[in-house]
């Protein structure tokens, strides 16, 4: 098997305020899973999340959740 490494990113809609989540979607195909972490500390921990609660949360708020 392959290594997988995640590969980072915030949406295009993230300012420059500091509130952003960096998401590495690169490894829901392999693995199942989306992390995401605080982009203010890259090297901290990241919540894992299952691929289908991560697209609950996607689905959520683009429908104006909170």
């Amino acid at each position: 098997m392959i290594p997988v490494s995640p590969d980072w990113f915030k949406s295009s809609y993230s300012g420059n305020g500091g509130q952003c989540v960096e998401v590495a979607a690169n490894l829901a195909g392999p693995l199942g899973v989306v992390p995401v972490r605080d982009s203010k500390n890259p090297h901290g921990p990241a919540l894992i999340l299952p691929t289908a609660s991560f697209a609950s949360f996607v689905t959520g708020i683009r429908a104006g959740g909170v």
